[in-house]
C-alpha cells in the first residue's frame, strides 16, 4: 500500500515537472520568434533589449528590513512584508527606478516593510497578470524567498489583474491606488478628511468586491413554494452589496456637500473683507507645512512621511509691508493620483482653485524635481486653478545639488530657492508675495477724526498705507484701499485734495 501510494506521488511530480518544462520550452519558443522577426525587421514599433524583456530588474536599495531589535517598539504590531513590483514602458531605466522607490516611500508611510523591487520592461502590462504568467511565476518564486505577504504593484490594476496574480503568487496583492488611499484613510483626522477617505474607499471597492454571491440568491427563485412575488432568480448577495455601497455614496456625498457650505462660508467672509488669500500646493513631503511654519509660526504637524497633512489649514500671515493675507496649507499631490482621491478631495482642493497666488512647492533634493512638477500642475489643471498665478518655490535648497538649482531657476521662470529648515531664502519669498498680491485699486488721501480709530484700524489691515501722520484734527492718511472702504473714507477726504 505504501510503495503504491508512493509511486503515485513519484508520477504525479514527473508529470508536473513534465508540464513545467514544457511550458517553459513554448515560452523560449516564443521568445525566439519574437526575437528573429526583430532580426528580420519585421516587427514596427520601438524594440528592447532582449535581455531586458527576459527577465524581472531586481531594484537596488529598496529593502527596509529592521536593522535593529530595538526599533520594532516604535512599528505598530506585525508590519506587512512586502515586495513591489512595477512596469517599465516609457522614460529611462532611472526613471522607473525613481518611480518604484517612490512606491517603496509610499508603502514604508502605509506601516509595510519593504523586503524587495523589481521591475519588468514590457510595451505595455499584461492584461491577464499585469506583469506576464511567466514573470509572474518568477514573482512568486521571489515572494517565497523573502518571506512576503503580500506583493504591492506600481500602478492601478483592473479587478481582473488582481484576481489573476493573487491566483498565481498565492498572497495578497496591492496596487498602487489601494496602497494611497490606505495612506490617506490612516492619515485623515478631521471629520471632512475621513468622509473624503471612505467616498474615495467605496468608488475604489465597489466594481472590485468579490465572493460566491453571483450564484446565491436573495428569494426563493424557480418553481418555488413560497408563492407570488418569490420566483425568479431574486438579488445576488453581491448585487445588494453593490447597492448598498451605492447608496452609502449617495449619502456621503450629501454629508461632504454640506461640510463644504461651511468652508465656503468663511471663504466668502475673506473675501467680504477684502483679506488676499495665498495657497501652498505641491508634492507630497516637498516641505509645504514646514514653510506655513516658517512663514507664520503656525506650529502645524510636519513629518517626514508622505501625506502627513491631509487636513487644510488656513493661517493669517503679514507681508513685509503690513498687509494681511491667509495662507492656506493643502494636502500633497503625487504621480498618478487616483482619481478617485482627486473627486472626493475636490471641494477641499478649491481653496487652490479660489486663491489669488498658488505657492507650487517643489523638493529641490529630489531625484526628478520637474516630474513632481509636471504631477502637481496636471492636478491643478483639473481643479480648474490654470488662471491663478504662481510662484515656484524650490525647498530642500541646504540639500539640493547646486547645479540642480541653478537650472529649475533657468527653467521657471516666476521661481526661488528657500530652505523652510535654515530659513535661507524666506525673506525674498516674503517680498516675491508682497509683489504678486493683488492691491487695492482705489488711491485715496483723508483725514480721519480720532473718533473714527476703527476705520484707520481696517485701512491698515484691508488697504496698503503709503503714509500716515498724526495732526491736531484727527489721522492723515495716504493709502490704497478696495471701492467699498473708498467710500466709507469719502467724507475724510480734505476738499482741497
Amino acid at each position: 500500500m505504501t510503495s503504491s501510494s508512493s509511486f503515485s506521488q513519484d508520477s504525479q511530480s514527473f508529470a508536473d515537472e513534465s508540464r513545467t518544462e514544457s511550458l517553459r520550452a513554448d515560452a523560449l519558443m516564443e521568445e525566439d520568434v519574437a526575437w528573429s522577426y526583430e532580426i528580420d525587421g519585421e516587427r514596427d514599433g520601438d524594440q528592447f533589449d532582449r535581455s531586458e524583456r527576459a527577465a524581472l530588474r531586481r531594484v537596488a536599495g529598496l529593502s527596509t528590513e529592521l536593522e535593529d531589535v530595538t526599533e520594532v517598539e516604535y512599528r505598530q504590531l506585525r508590519l506587512e512584508r512586502v515586495v513591489l513590483v512595477g512596469v517599465w514602458t516609457s522614460g529611462t531605466v532611472r526613471d522607473a527606478e525613481n518611480s518604484l522607490a517612490e512606491l517603496a516611500a509610499l508603502a514604508e508611510t502605509a506601516g509595510a516593510l519593504v523586503l524587495d523591487g523589481v521591475i519588468q520592461r514590457r510595451d505595455k502590462p499584461d492584461p491577464a497578470t499585469y506583469i506576464g504568467s511567466g514573470k509572474a511565476d518568477e514573482l512568486r518564486d521571489i515572494v517565497l524567498e523573502t518571506g512576503a505577504d503580500t506583493v504591492v504593484c506600481d500602478g492601478e490594476l483592473s479587478p481582473g489583474q488582481l484576481i489573476h496574480l493573487e491566483d498565481v503568487v498565492k498572497v495578497k496583492v496591492v496596487d498602487r491606488t489601494a496602497l494611497i488611499l490606505d495612506i490617506f484613510a490612516q492619515h485623515a483626522k478631521s471629520r471632512e478628511g475621513k468622509a473624503q477617505v471612505a467616498l474615495a474607499q467605496m468608488q475604489y471597492m465597489l466594481p472590485r468586491l468579490r465572493g460566491w454571491g453571483q450564484s446565491l440568491s436573495r428569494q426563493m427563485g424557480g418553481g418555488g413554494s413560497g408563492g407570488m412575488a418569490t420566483r425568479g432568480p431574486g438579488e445576488t448577495k453581491i448585487e445588494t452589496d453593490r447597492r448598498r455601497i451605492r447608496e452609502k455614496m449617495a449619502k456621503m456625498r450629501r454629508e461632504i456637500a454640506d461640510m463644504k457650505t461651511g468652508r465656503d462660508i468663511k471663504r466668502q467672509e475673506r473675501r467680504r473683507n477684502k483679506v488676499p488669500s495665498v495657497a501652498i500646493a505641491g508634492y507630497t513631503n516637498a516641505g509645504k507645512s514646514s514653510l506655513l511654519n516658517r512663514l507664520t509660526g503656525a506650529g502645524v504637524l510636519v513629518e517626514n512621511a508622505l501625506f502627513a497633512t491631509l487636513d487644510p489649514t488656513v493661517r493669517r500671515a503679514e507681508t513685509p509691508s503690513g498687509r494681511l493675507y491667509t495662507l492656506a496649507d493643502t494636502v500633497g499631490f503625487v504621480r498618478h493620483l487616483p482619481h478617485h482621491l482627486v473627486e472626493a478631495f475636490r471641494s477641499t482642493m478649491e481653496e487652490v482653485g479660489d486663491s489669488d497666488l498658488i505657492l507650487h512647492v517643489v523638493d529641490g533634493s529630489h531625484p526628478a524635481p520637474e516630474e513632481q512638477l509636471a504631477a502637481v500642475r496636471e492636478v491643478i489643471r483639473d481643479v480648474g486653478a490654470t488662471n491663478v498665478p504662481e510662484i515656484v518655490v524650490i525647498n530642500k535648497a541646504d540639500a539640493a545639488d547646486p547645479l540642480v538649482l541653478q537650472q529649475m531657476l533657468r527653467v521657471e521662470k516666476h521661481s526661488i530657492a528657500v530652505s523652510a529648515r535654515t530659513g535661507e531664502g524666506i525673506a525674498e519669498l516674503l517680498a516675491m508675495i508682497d509683489a504678486e498680491l493683488p492691491r487695492p485699486e482705489v488711491e485715496i488721501e483723508a483725514l480721519v477724526p480720532y473718533t473714527q480709530g476703527g476705520l484707520v484700524s481696517r485701512v491698515h489691515a484691508e488697504g496698503e498705507v503709503v503714509s500716515e501722520e498724526h495732526t491736531p484734527e484727527g489721522t492723515l492718511l495716504k493709502a490704497r484701499v478696495h471701492e467699498e472702504l473708498a467710500a466709507m473714507l469719502a467724507p475724510f477726504v480734505p476738499a482741497t485734495a
